[in-house]
């Protein structure tokens, strides 16, 4: 080791803290620096020295270094080769207050040192710099910058007032400042309105602004950032047809013409009659036409936009889009506004640009090109398939009818015809079982029977006739009934169904009769009126976003009276009906309906005084009673089947309910009858895989109880 370069430092040194005020004299005059492998601690005393400023190293700070000029130089570019030749070793000199220190280059940024807004300070200190922006994003500009920085030093992002906050030497926060104030500018172009002549706005916009964005013309934003770099827009503006394209740059406009030009351009077809024609896969061509025509009458105004192509603008209809024409024609004394007022815009017409063809479920339209766009996009939405509902219907009645008769009659002959003391003395009911004096005087061809149920009589003989005397009767009866229906509807979202079991029964409503004719009055003819007498049903389902189905339901049980099938008056029917709506859950069971009804009738005649009679009074009155019971409730079940796999799991599995129905009830074999077999459905094993999970399990054909779901 060179010791003599080091003692003459230190030498140096000790003269120049002698000798202060003539030092500070010499501190403006040129030095010559030549430090081969001396310590760091003793060269930053001497630029102390030189300098006249006071340097404090860091106790980290260890190591040698060469310095060496080969001329004279001024004090302050010494002391900038000394800080330079630092960072060589990874140290570095800040200002703390008009106290340089030298401490490692990684703790610098935490050290106080020189901070400033605006042009950066030259030197070769590390220093702080805040860079305000006015153009560009600070995130954008971080990718860019942090590479040029030194990987011990700093840059951050305040994004409250869009500026840069970089710790760095100062020489190098010179170049970065370059930098900066080259990319902080206005890039955006003034706002340019790109007019069309062929084309539609609407229809241009999105295919343009999709080419643009895919072109690359903007780039990705680092992971963890923001992308808030200006990006071309292109706004379609309906009014004058035309697109509103404000650009990155004026090479992005540039583009954005270009493509505008090259898809602006006139088809093959006449663009004021062509004629198109629309399949329909799900809707239906009247409905829909009807629909279409409607819309177009009530908000679809044609103006004349850019080039002379007509557009089309959204609008109320009011008197102002009536055409003069029509108040020109009016009656004299109605005014334009009046007349205009009068038009049924709103209403659907028969003609116009949109006709349906029912034999090819078709749409025909006459439209400029840009129009059928916008009708085909509007078709294409209402043109879908609708889901179907399978709406089951249970009605369960339980009866429960008992009846109890008990009567005694009896009649008898006093006295003899010779004594001409005769008298009649008996009884003679009503109620209790056939009349005893009835079945005594029948005759003809047809008798007279007694009632139904055990009957005990006496019989007298009277002038060789035998006669009853008396008449006992006891009946109880006792009757259950148990049906159940199950009515089943498949029908389309928000379209009413009906379904019809039961007979078509005349009724009679008006007749002529012919009083003046010879022999006899004759009848040439009646007026009879035919109605369904039975099991109706009429359902019509809406489906809701969120999974309910609304039902708007009649039902209607009805039946002939048959005590009124020979009447005079016409027939009688017993109905039972009633209309609701209801919201239920998909799969659901409700109960919509029922009657509990319970009926109790007596009825006893008997002979005063004797019939009150305790036990002996039975024999002297006859007495009827009866109690029916009736139990009716209605449940209803919808499944919303959304597409072809659920309604084709659904139908299969009734199909093949039923077919298991005809197998079971096929005859038994017979060699004396030889017919052993009967209908039965052919088999099937088609079965479409389901797109998606049903909403329910399918409803048996044989309805459970609701509770059993």
């Amino acid at each position: 080791m060179n010791l003599r370069p080091a003692l003459l430092t230190l030498l140096a040194a000790a003269a120049v803290a002698a000798a202060g005020p003539v030092h500070a004299q010499r501190s403006r005059e040129p030095v010559t620096l030549n430090f081969a492998n001396a310590d760091i601690e003793a060269v930053a005393r001497t630029m102390a020295a030189i300098t006249g400023r006071n340097i404090v190293v860091d106790p980290r700070v260890k190591g040698t270094m060469t310095l060496s000029t080969d001329r004279p130089v001024p004090p302050q570019r010494a002391f900038d080769q000394f800080v330079s030749t630092l960072r060589l070793s990874g140290f570095t000199v800040i200002d703390s207050g008009g106290l340089l220190k030298v401490v490692p280059e990684a703790d610098a940024k935490l050290q106080g040192g020189t901070v400033s807004v605006g042009s950066p300070p030259g030197g070769s200190q590390m220093v702080t710099q805040i860079f305000r922006l006015n153009y560009e994003t600070a995130n954008n500009l971080v990718p860019i910058l942090r590479p040029l920085i030194a990987p011990n030093n700093t840059i951050n992002v305040n994004p409250g007032n869009n500026s840069l906050v970089i710790t760095d030497y100062a020489d190098n926060l010179q170049r970065i400042g370059r930098i900066i104030s080259a990319l902080d500018v206005s890039n955006a172009t003034d706002v340019d309105v790109v007019p069309l002549k062929n084309g539609l706005a609407s229809d241009l916009a999105p295919v343009v602004q999709r080419l643009v964005d895919a072109g690359g013309g903007t780039a990705t934003a680092a992971q963890g950032q923001a992308d808030t770099s200006f990006r071309t827009t292109v706004i379609a503006e309906p009014r004058s047809n035309a697109l509103i394209v404000r650009a990155a740059n004026p090479a992005r406009l540039n583009l954005v013409r270009t493509l505008v030009d090259r898809l602006d351009q006139p088809t093959s077809q006449s663009p004021t009659g062509n004629i198109y024609v629309v399949y329909l896969k799900n809707a239906d061509a009247t409905r829909l036409a009807t629909t279409l025509r409607a819309a177009l009458a009530a908000t679809a105004t044609p103006t004349t936009g850019a080039g002379g192509v007509p557009s089309f603008q959204t609008s109320a209809p009011t008197a102002a889009a009536v055409p003069t024409t029509a108040a020109a024609t009016t009656a004299g004394g109605m005014s334009g506004q009046a007349a205009a007022a009068a038009q049924p815009l709103a209403q659907p017409s028969t003609g116009g640009q949109i006709q349906a063809d029912p034999a090819t479920n078709s749409l025909i339209i006459t439209a400029p090109e840009p129009q059928y766009r916008q009708l085909r996009a509007v078709i294409d939405r209402l043109d879908q398939r609708r889901a179907q509902v399978f709406v089951e219907s249970l009605i369960v009645e339980v009866n429960a009818n008992k009846a109890a008769e008990f009567g005694i009659q009896w009649q008898d002959i006093l006295g003899n015809k010779g004594d001409k003391r005769i008298g009649v003395l008996g009884t003679n009911f009503t109620v209790g079982g056939q009349n005893i004096i009835s079945l005594n005087t029948q005759g003809g061809t047809t008798p007279t029977l007694p009632s139904n149920g055990i009957n005990l009589g006496f019989v007298r003989n009277l002038g060789g006739t035998y006669v009853l005397g008396a008449l006992a009767r006891f009946l109880e009866t006792n009757a259950d009934g148990n049906i159940l229906s199950t009515p089943n509807l498949l029908t389309l979202d928000n379209e009413e169904a009906r379904i019809v079991i039961g007979q078509n029964v005349p009724f009679i409503t008006g007749q002529f009769t012919n009083t003046g004719a010879a022999g006899g009055s004759v009848n040439p003819f009646q007026t009879i009126e035919r109605r369904d007498v039975g099991l109706t049903l009429r359902v019509r389902p809406t489906i809701n976003e969120n999974g309910t189905v609304k039902l708007q339901i009649f039902q209607e049980v009805s039946s002939v009276d048959q005590a009124s099938v020979n009447s005079t008056t016409g027939l009688i029917t017993n109905k039972r009906s009633f209309e609701s709506n209801v919201l239920v859950d998909d799969g659901s069971v409700i109960m919509l309906g029922g009657l509990l009804q319970d009926e109790y009738a007596g009825n006893q005649q008997k002979v005063p005084g004797l019939g009150d009679v305790p036990v002996f009074g039975n024999l002297f009155k006859a007495e009827t009673r009866s109690r029916n019971k009736t139990n009716l409730m209605v449940f209803l079940r919808p499944l919303v089947l959304r597409d072809a796999a659920q309604s084709d799991e659904l139908s299969l599995d009734r199909y093949d309910l039923m077919r298991g129905k005809q197998e079971a009830a096929q005859p038994s074999n017979s060699v004396m009858i030889p017919i052993n077999a009967g209908p039965v459905l052919p088999a099937t094993t088609h079965r479409t895989p389901p797109a998606a999970a049903p909403s329910g399990p399918p409803v048996p054909a044989e309805a459970a109880p609701p509770n059993t779901r």
